[in-house]
């Protein structure tokens, strides 16, 4: 089925998330410049396919759901040409209104380079960042809902837990890798502002090499870099 096909590209796309984030890494492998570059060239990469093969599992063809609710009730919308039960046209605005919101006041408050590239510069804990960690991920997944009830999409109302899961993954990495390029600053920000809105669990860190504090050379050279990713 196609939409397996795109559920899968958005999975090998996480990899290269995940190494795109990696900035101190890549400046040590391939220095300054160039491991600037890399990461990138790999966060654009990776963002943008994400994005266009989690499109794929809205739109491919899947078998519909209806909830039995009112289900004779049906909204027809001719631009689209989409018959959307009005159940299901209710839900999907909330949570599209909602997750378009959140992706757009998180991107007006990371700077939209940042937020293709995943390079930060400095934490940001101003906007929607002083009550969750990571707005933009939260968005993503409640117009991701919003879609799925909009198209009665069968498929990828199923696939939506992996969907979520993906999602905290990346959010897990992001934060690894901000302690270790921000060290106490970023680590003090996550003690005080949860990662989602009405959940928020202690962060623990170790002290031995993994725990994500930063060497004296990697804090002299952060000093002067003061934005999370999403």
């Amino acid at each position: 089925m196609l939409v397996i096909l795109f559920l899968l590209g958005m999975l090998l796309m996480v990899p290269l998330h995940f190494r795109s984030l990696e900035h101190i890494k890549l400046r040590e492998k391939y220095g300054e410049e160039k491991g600037k570059e890399r990461g990138a060239i790999l966060g654009m990469i990776s963002g943008w396919g994400f994005f266009g093969f989690w499109i794929g599992v809205w739109i491919a063809p899947q078998p519909q759901f209806i909830i039995p609710l009112f289900d004779t009730m049906i909204i027809q919308m001719p631009v689209i040409n989409l018959a959307v039960p009005i159940v299901h046209l209710i839900i999907a605005l909330a949570f599209l209104l909602l997750g378009a919101w959140l992706g757009i006041v998180g991107v007006m408050s990371l700077g939209l380079e940042v937020s293709e590239k995943h390079q930060p510069r400095r934490v940001i804990t101003e906007g929607p960042y002083s009550h969750m960690r990571h707005p933009q991920y939260l968005g993503g997944i409640l117009a991701h809902i919003g879609v799925v009830f909009l198209l009665s999409a069968g498929a990828a109302l199923l696939f939506t837990p992996i969907i979520v899961l993906v999602n905290y993954l990346m959010c897990r990495k992001e934060e690894q890798e901000l302690i270790h390029e921000f060290g106490d600053e970023y680590f003090e920000y996550q003690r005080r502002v949860p990662m989602l809105p009405f959940f928020h669990r202690k962060s623990i860190r170790s002290n031995g090499p993994e725990s994500g504090l930063l060497r004296s050379s990697d804090n002299e050279h952060n000093s002067n870099n003061e934005d999370n990713c999403n």
